[in-house]
């Protein structure tokens, strides 16, 4: 019982092979003559961006449009087991944290001492920030809007 199943296994994987190559051999065959191939307009210079894309007045500006980011970290923050403190005034907790254009971050405390953090990267930065809220013309406007 069991080589008859196993021969007829061998042969129904054998049908299916020849199907297969016979497939293949209609596919490399010419296009069927009833069905002509349709060649697409090409796009006109207006259309090279896709139809459903957001108008200028609704876009976003991308990272390398803006200056930096911004955002307002209250509790201490705490780097390498060490909570950082401000060198100028010794402050530890209240900061707004910077991420730059050109990926590193910065410190500022609230009596506005600003010092770059080497321990801190624009990896951390994107893991602990939310979502952009707004945008601001001026580094003041900013810091008014996060309360400093």
């Amino acid at each position: 019982m069991f080589f008859r199943r196993a021969r007829e296994d061998r042969a129904f994987r054998e049908a299916q092979r020849a199907g297969y190559e016979l497939f293949l051999q209609l596919q490399a065959a010419q296009p069927w003559p009833d069905f002509p191939e349709q060649t697409a307009p090409a796009p006109a210079a207006e259309e090279a961006v896709a139809a459903d894309f957001l108008p200028p007045e609704l876009r976003v500006p991308s990272r390398q449009e803006v200056a930096g980011l911004m955002m307002r970290w209250l509790q201490p923050l705490i780097i390498e087991d060490e909570v950082r403190t401000c060198p100028g005034c010794g402050a530890y907790r209240d900061w707004i944290v910077f991420c730059m254009r050109d990926d590193s971050v910065w410190l500022r405390c609230r009596a506005g001492h600003e010092t770059k953090e080497p321990g801190l990267d624009a990896a951390w930065y994107n893991r602990n920030s939310g979502p952009v809220e707004r945008f601001h013309p001026t580094l003041e406007e900013g810091l008014r809007h996060l309360g400093h």
